[in-house]
């Protein structure tokens, strides 16, 4: 039994990365070990991540930490809240920061005879071409593991001088009690509607299939910065009515349940969570290369389709073939609903109890 922190941005939020947060909290819980849940601050659209959690939740700030001089000195105040709840720890804890902002307050922290454990969530490259990119090399350069999604990110991490890196696969968080027929004509695309999701790139190529295959319908889930650009340019496509947004779920399985068909048309991601949930509920997926994460996932023309980034016209066609054959469909899918369980959370927990037995010599 060991104490284990998971300390992040937020864990309120509907979005992967809190997902992720709160079901590893659960397993783990699940194991024996005491739990505790901290994140750096509150939500802006809090969510209830359920009742009666088995683990602790702190929040740091009340409010957004300042910017400018008084930064640091927030940041220190919260910090010190972190050393008071690490020095609490039985022998054998350990210290999980899931994100490079939350990993700054933990640095200011008294963590001495603990393992700090890194977390990227999202890919190599996603992260080079972002500002994140020079806080990763400076904090997590030190952890004792600093872990990635998928085995291809963490050798280009090691090829640039983190040799601390290592790879922990998200796990299969859902457990399906009903499957789609296949049948229905509905393509679905769960996501924040973002610039990084490429919802607007998903337009462009059903404004090309959509004329053949009238009777279909595309199913947008989620909400974001992007709703009114892609309302407006589904208007201007003229795909008004063949395209749904609608908003945001909590029922993943019921709509999960209405498609025949995933899209996953993101320009960036890291172990796309998505991709996981339509595959364990035997959905055939067309996604965009857009990290080696989706490679980990899909098996091309096995139990998936993958297209190059960024060629909507190849995306457009992909989707076609599903479209019209539903024995590939449901080849596909079927292939997809097996292949996922090599992420089984039994598997991924066991990797995890032998990476803290690792880190705790």
């Amino acid at each position: 039994m060991r104490d284990i922190f998971i300390v992040c941005n937020n864990h309120e939020e509907l979005g992967g990365l809190q997902r992720w947060v709160h079901h590893v909290g659960r397993l783990f819980a699940g194991q024996g070990h005491r739990v505790h849940v901290i994140g750096v601050t509150h939500a802006e659209e809090p969510h209830d991540h359920g009742r009666g959690l088995p683990y602790d939740l702190t929040v740091l700030h009340g409010a957004p930490p300042p910017r400018g001089p008084r930064r640091r000195w927030a940041q220190h105040r919260g910090a010190a809240t972190l050393s008071r709840l690490f020095r609490a720890a039985r022998p054998g804890g350990v210290i999980i920061a899931a994100q490079v902002w939350a990993m700054e307050w933990v640095a200011l922290a008294d963590t001495a005879g603990m393992p700090v454990i890194g977390m990227s969530h999202e890919s190599y490259q996603a992260t080079k071409a972002s500002s994140r990119y020079e806080r990763v090399k400076r904090y997590f350069a030190d952890t004792h593991r600093f872990l990635v999604l998928s085995t291809a990110d963490a050798d280009s991490w090691a090829r640039d001088q983190m040799s601390n890196a290592d790879f922990m696969p998200n796990p299969l968080h859902v457990t399906p009690s009903a499957y789609p027929d296949l049948s229905r004509p509905v393509v679905e695309l769960l996501g924040r509607l973002s610039f990084e999701k490429g919802q607007d790139m998903m337009l462009e190529a059903w404004a090309e299939v959509t004329g053949r295959f009238p009777d279909w319908r595309l199913r947008l889930y989620g909400s974001g910065p992007e709703e009114e650009a892609l309302h407006r340019q589904a208007e201007e496509l003229g795909l008004t009515g063949t395209v749904e947004f609608r908003g945001m779920t909590t029922d993943v399985e019921g709509a999960l349940n209405e498609a025949s068909i995933f899209a996953l048309s993101s320009r960036v991601e890291g172990f796309p969570m998505s991709v996981m949930e339509a595959m364990a509920y035997g959905l055939p997926t067309v996604a965009f290369d857009c990290a080696p994460g989706v490679r980990e996932l899909i098996t091309h023309e096995s139990d998936g389709l993958i297209v190059q980034p960024g060629n909507t016209m190849a995306f457009a066609e992909e989707l076609a073939r599903l479209m019209g054959d539903e024995g590939l469909r449901a080849k596909l899918g079927g292939q997809a609903r097996s292949s996922v369980q090599r992420f089984s959370a039994d598997m991924v927990i066991d990797r995890w109890e032998r990476m803290f037995e690792l880190v705790d010599r």
